[in-house]
């Protein structure tokens, strides 16, 4: 593997990651452009270093990525007191969805990082609309005491 391929795994890991961090940023949320860039990049960077240094057994490396990012993730969830609203999901999500393009993005599968941009675009940007216009035409039960 030259260097350009190096270079052009790591920076479109560190792009994807900060476009998906642009979207959280704009919604006010706690992880953001340099986060997600930095996960990305450090996913990329796991796959192709240990990766290679291993044999080429990535496989392990991105089982231990998609596993260890969830403590990151679990980082931004929270749970308030009054009521039932747990908070931070997304963005979890997001950290989690972002270290497995990065992933992705350190093996070279193109077709998956260039298919899976989009589709997490449009359900970060659209995903809240649809949700709240669900909630208004079907309002949730109020709940018991049972409950």
């Amino acid at each position: 593997m030259d260097t350009f391929d190096i270079a052009l795994r790591l920076g479109t890991a560190a792009l994807v990651g900060a476009a998906l961090g642009l979207n959280r940023d704009l919604h006010g949320k706690p992880t953001g452009v340099r986060t997600l860039g930095l996960v990305g990049l450090g996913s990329a960077l796991a796959v192709l270093a240990f990766g290679q240094a291993s044999g080429g057994d990535a496989i392990r490396v991105i089982q231990g990525i998609v596993t260890g990012i969830g403590f990151l993730g679990a980082g931004v969830i929270v749970r308030k007191d009054e009521g039932d609203h747990v908070h931070g999901l997304t963005t979890a999500a997001c950290v989690w969805l972002t270290a497995c393009i990065g992933a992705a993005c350190g093996v070279s599968e193109w077709p998956i990082v260039l298919l899976s941009l989009p589709i997490v675009l449009v359900l970060l940007i659209f995903g809240g609309r649809f949700e709240k216009a669900i909630h208004r035409r079907w309002p949730q039960p109020p709940k018991t005491e049972a409950e």
